[in-house]
Formats: C-alpha cells, structure tokens, sequence
C-alpha cells in the first residue's frame, strides 16, 4: 500500500475493517528519514519526506477514524524530532512537528466524541531506517542525535505499549528521550543554547561541506 495515496490507504482500511471489524487500537508508523542539510537536499527529497511522514499520517487517520467507536484509540507516530529537531534534519523535522500538529488537531476533535488520541515520539531505535541514516546522514546530524539516546527496538515497543495501555497522550520512551524532550519544549533557550554550543564545536571537526 502507498501510504501518500488516499484512495488506496481509505480501500486498504475498509478492507481491514471489512474483515476484522471496527479497530479499538489503529497505529500509523509509516515513515522515512532524509539526512541532509537544506543546502544539500533537492525540493523532490523534501517534498517526498513530507508526503510520507506527514500526508501520510493524515491519510491514515481521515480514513480509519470515521469507523472508530467510542473508546477506542488513534495513535500517530511523531519522532522526538517533532519537539527538537536537529541539524540536517528540515525535511524530517518539519514532518514530525506536523505529525505532532496533527494529531493534537484531532484530539481537539475526536476527544469528546469518545475516540482517544495519542502521539509517540521515540528518540533514536535500533531499526534497519537507522542503520542506514548511519551510512549517509550528516556526520554532525548523527553526533547530535547521540544526546537522546537510542534505544533497542523491544524496550522502546514495550514502553509505547505500556503508555498506549495507560491512555497517554503523549508517549516518548527512554529517560533520556523524555529528559530531551522535557528541555525542549519548557526550557527552548537553554536547549537552543545547548545544541548551538555543541554545533559549533561540531562544526571543527566536520567543516561544512565535508562529510564523515
């Protein structure tokens, strides 16, 4: 299924639904990463990026929700990129900061009718998509990226579960990752600080223009 084609994403969902009945639970993770700084990234790559992550997530939610009943859960999967960012990372900051708009969008309006939203933002996971950002991704993107942590793929599913099961609505797994994100979103001039600091140390040892 092509998750940036409504009509195919909506036939998909009504076949599932067809199938197994109204979801009590319905999780969109479908997503790619682009590591590339805005001078060295093409409008198609962006374009591409948001198309996936966050038109996506739309997709998804406009076609399962009209099926959903009372009580039962939407989740969209954001990024802790969604509250910080980080160097190289427009495209797939951008889209996960929509994801997060998204989603507090519907809570606005599926919360009182009884349909529950939730967000997931992990930091950094153990995934084949990680393994191959290593390979190419910014070498000062990839140092940054070490401040949240990564987490192995069980621990991070099973601490998304436990939130799901909890009700949460805004779920970021690993103590780091919620450290992070914690400084992001209540203290942004001293995580802007920080990240500015470490950028320019950065920026010694990987001049711009030079990959690792």
């Amino acid at each position: 299924m092509d998750i940036t084609d409504d009509a195919a994403v909506a036939a998909a969902v009504a076949d599932a639904i067809a199938m197994f009945g109204a979801p009590e639970l319905a999780i969109n993770s479908a997503g790619v990463v682009l590591n590339k700084t805005v001078a060295d990234q093409k409008p198609a790559e962006f374009r591409r990026v948001i198309d996936i992550n966050l038109n996506g997530s739309l997709h998804f939610a406009t076609a399962v929700l009209p099926f959903m009943e009372s009580g039962s859960r939407l989740a969209l999967v954001a990024s802790l990129a969604g509250h910080t960012s980080n160097y190289a990372y427009s495209a797939y900051g951008a889209s996960k900061f929509g994801v997060i708009g998204l989603a507090t969008t519907l809570r606005y309006e599926y919360e009182a009718l009884g349909i529950h939203l939730s967000c997931i933002c992990p930091p950094e996971v153990e995934t084949p998509l990680v393994d191959g950002e290593r390979l190419s991704g910014n070498p000062i993107s990839l140092e940054l990226k070490k401040t949240a942590g990564c987490m192995k793929a069980d621990a991070a599913c099973d601490q998304i579960v436990d939130g799901l099961d909890a009700g949460k609505w805004m779920i970021i797994p690993g103590a780091a990752g919620k450290l992070t994100g914690f400084v992001a979103r209540h203290m942004p001039g001293v995580f802007n600080g920080y990240m500015q600091r470490v950028i320019r140390k950065l920026m010694k040892q990987y001049p711009v223009g030079e990959t690792a």
